[in-house]
């Protein structure tokens, strides 16, 4: 895991949808435990404040901004 501390800006026009957000978490072992908050019990990694302004899609591409991360016990093991 790497913290990215600085980024190109983003320009997009594209909406997010907000479903094209949980199909890409649930295919990659997310599940969604509230509103716009997920969670990979086996990596130990909890992801929230993922809604469709922290989340900008481009080219089909997702690209997430300012997302909130907790690494609980598992992700130390």
């Amino acid at each position: 895991m790497y913290a990215v501390v600085k980024q190109q800006f983003v320009l997009t026009k594209e909406n997010t949808d907000l479903n094209d957000v949980r199909l890409f978490l649930t295919s990659n072992g997310f599940e969604n435990i509230r509103n716009n908050d997920y969670q990979n019990l086996e990596l130990g990694i909890i992801l929230e404040d993922l809604h469709d302004e922290n989340v900008l899609t481009k080219n089909d591409v997702l690209y997430f901004i300012d997302t909130v991360f907790y690494l609980n016990d598992e992700f130390w093991k």
